[in-house]
């Protein structure tokens, strides 16, 4: 019986996932062997021992220790793409709210005072204030064309919008997504330069922190809009709004609200809302339900921030080790002979490794007696070693 601990509600959709013959999820649970976390912060929480795997409900996991779990030799998975539609929409959303004045039409009619007859000739007085302009043939910049980058410029194009995109590190998955008509930018400038919206989907590391500052801000077109619904530090904040004081920017769309931006007359923030759909929450879930699952019983890893991606196909008839080790020369080597020693057949076997962290998943003939296991975990660089399916 696997126990999974639950940090935060996590979509039943996605527990059910999870066979409650074989495992037992709970909020309060004892040694548990994987965690599932929405938002919790667990930078300073005790993580047990007994814990095989983390997993994020969402795409980010700046509330996970994901080093300090790295060298501990624990898996921390996400669920990349699970919640693109719904990001996806409300870029969409934030650039009509932007160009439509929709948030200061609705204050001013919101506002409105008298009888009827008294609010339709204020109506008529001032929508002049609120005209805005149509999305076909703007631009859009696109900073990072993963799941969701990948979805929101498909859909600017369908909607008749010019599209940019940057990104270093794009996947063969995610280019071959691209509407043909999606075009490369050589830069985060050059983007900038030729963009009259920009949306960001790219994580807050060292490299993105600030990445748009009032140096940037001063290439952009004037009357130009911002959208950030990926993590608040992303922009300079206090250099966006002197932007849109000195007129130069035109509005900022974000999901970070703050004191400083929250009134802004030329801000829209919204309370955190893009992953915030029931589809979205139900997708993560699955997700990530279905990447501990197999992990805890067979070994592979999908989607995983800090382990290499690996899968072998199970033989029912065989005994499986899963085996992580540091990222160091003659480990396999020393496995297999180890191995070797205890008359150990190995019917099947994969080796992947990502930075300092190597897997092996071995298929074996027989069950290992626990001296065997004893020695694998006795080698120099081993991490953890698990037989799966042998009442570990």
């Amino acid at each position: 019986m696997y126990k999974i601990q639950t940090l935060n509600n996590i979509s039943v959709a996605g527990l059910d996932r999870l066979p409650r013959d074989r495992y037992e999820v709970a909020s309060e649970i004892s040694h548990p062997d994987a965690i599932l976390v929405r938002s919790a912060k667990m930078h300073e929480m005790e993580i047990p021992d007994s814990v095989k795997a983390i997993g994020r409900a969402g795409a980010g996991v700046n509330n996970i220790p994901v080093g300090r779990m790295t060298e501990r030799g624990i898996p921390v998975f996400n669920a990349p793409g699970a919640n693109a539609n719904a990001v996806k929409e409300l870029v969409i959303a934030g650039m009509l709210i932007a160009a439509r004045n929709i948030g200061p039409a609705w204050d001013f009619a919101r506002a409105l005072e008298g009888d009827d007859a008294a609010i339709h000739k204020a109506v008529e007085a001032g929508k002049k204030n609120f005209v805005g302009f149509e999305l076909p043939g703007r631009t859009l910049g696109v900073v990072g064309l993963g799941a969701i980058g990948v979805k929101v410029a498909n859909a600017a194009r369908a909607l008749g919008m010019e599209v940019v995109g940057y990104d270093p590190t794009i996947t063969v998955k995610s280019a071959w997504q691209l509407e043909s008509g999606v075009r490369q930018a050589l830069s985060v400038d050059d983007l900038l330069a030729r963009s009259d919206f920009v949306t960001f989907h790219v994580p807050l590391v060292d490299s993105t922190r600030k990445m748009i500052d009032a140096e940037r801000l001063k290439l952009m077109k004037p009357g130009s809009v911002l959208l950030n619904f990926a993590r608040d530090g992303i922009l300079d904040d206090e250099a966006v709004v002197a932007s849109l004081d000195a007129g130069h920017s035109y509005a900022y769309v974000c999901d970070f609200p703050s004191n400083l931006l929250k009134n802004h007359p030329r801000c829209i923030t919204l309370p955190h809302l893009g992953a915030s759909t029931k589809e979205a929450e139900e997708n993560c879930a699955i997700m990530v339900a279905d990447e501990i699952r197999d992990y805890l019983e067979n070994g592979n890893i999908t989607n995983s921030v800090n382990f290499p991606e690996i899968e072998l196909p199970r033989d029912s008839g065989q005994h499986r080790i899963a085996v992580v080790n540091s990222n160091v020369p003659n480990m396999v080597g020393q496995i297999t002979t180890s191995l070797a020693e205890s008359e150990l057949n190995i019917v099947d076997m994969v080796n992947k490794s990502r930075d300092d962290i190597a897997v092996t998943l071995l298929d074996v003939e027989r069950a290992p007696t626990e001296a065997t296991l004893g020695r694998l975990r006795a080698i120099d660089g081993v991490l953890s070693v698990r037989c799966l399916g042998c009442g570990e």
